[in-house]
């Protein structure tokens, strides 16, 4: 396959993925003289602005900031809306460049370099590529008969569309118990959570977990823990419990049991994945592919263990990026 290089926009960093990790790695690119260009398929921080709109981050404000500029709020664990602005703050303060609402959809590694093309057919000439595509918008599915039936979701927004309904909520993570407390709490007519395991998730935050608990203790929220689903029917679901198939009537379910980062995208580059954990081969000293030139940063790193992962931790993949861009610039490599 033939390019026209003279006609493309030469880029020298190409980073994909406008959250905080994508984020990071412009800012400390930058700083270190070289040129970044993100492209991101929404806005700045758009699985953020996904979260549930009452979501407040585990982690405190000062471990989700990029660069220098302070994560000032009047309490210490931010809110979805907070992070969002703030971030949105983070690419106008310094500038970056941001092309918003620009997936990018095609990839091809060349003796040059990378061609990356976009959702509109433009193609960009890239020296060195970031992947920091994250994995908010893969929720996943339990793979069982009658999941694409209306009254299945698999992401939760708020509780008030609940008011009123009975509602199903599979899996037991912070997502799950966050939204049966909230759900029950805007006045659902009754809450019933299901979780595979005979306790909730050791990471749920700790302010959350006492709080399921006693609500369930009271009998305010139903709980049937050791238990999976069989499948759904249009009336509810069906459940395989310690005691036996159990159907339970409702007008709604979530199914809220994780993420998956996307790796088509590294696919597409020639990046090996493991089939089974969804994990990209990488070395964790330099971030770099087993394709030359190409990195990963932040939760698309881990596959399926999301947990190992956060904005926190992912941020910090930045600096051993850009350690390496210099390191490859001053060999002329």
């Amino acid at each position: 396959m033939q390019f026209n290089f003279v006609c493309m926009e030469h880029i020298e960093l190409a980073i994909i993925g406008g959250g905080p990790c994508g984020l990071a790695v412009a800012v400390e690119a930058q700083q270190a003289g070289l040129k970044p260009v993100v492209f991101e398929k929404g806005t700045v921080a758009e699985n953020i602005r996904h979260f549930p709109v009452n979501m407040v981050f585990f982690s405190t404000a000062d471990l989700l900031q990029i660069g220098d500029l302070p994560f000032t709020i009047p309490h210490p664990k931010p809110t979805r809306a907070e992070a969002v602005a703030y971030y949105q703050k983070v690419a106008q303060f310094y500038d970056v460049d941001v092309r918003t609402n620009t997936p990018i959809i095609s990839v091809l590694r060349t003796h040059e370099g990378f061609v990356i093309e976009d959702s509109m057919g433009r193609k960009y000439a890239s020296q060195y590529v970031v992947v920091a595509t994250g994995y908010f918008e893969n929720p996943n599915r339990l793979n069982v008969p009658g999941e694409n039936l209306p009254h299945v979701k698999h992401r939760y927004v708020e509780a008030l569309a609940y008011w009123g309904k009975r509602v199903v909520i599979v899996g037991g993570g912070n997502s799950a118990v966050e939204a049966a407390l909230e759900i029950y709490r805007a006045g659902a007519k009754e809450v019933t959570i299901v979780h595979r395991r005979a306790e909730f998730s050791p990471s749920v935050k700790y302010w959350l977990k006492p709080d399921i608990e006693n609500r369930i203790k009271e009998g305010a929220i139903k709980a049937y823990m050791q238990s999976t689903v069989k499948y759904f029917v249009p009336e509810g679901v069906v459940l395989q419990t310690p005691q036996g198939e159990s159907i339970i009537s409702c007008d709604e379910v979530l199914v809220l049991i994780g993420y998956t980062p996307n790796v088509e995208l590294l696919r597409k580059f020639g990046v090996p994945v493991d089939e089974a954990t969804k994990t990209p081969i990488y070395n964790p000293e330099t971030m770099e592919t087993s394709v030359s030139g190409l990195y990963v940063a932040g939760s698309v790193v881990c596959g399926c263990e999301v947990g190992n992962i956060f904005i926190e931790n992912g941020r910090l993949h930045a600096r051993l990026i850009v350690s390496d861009l210099l390191r490859k610039k001053q060999i002329g490599h």
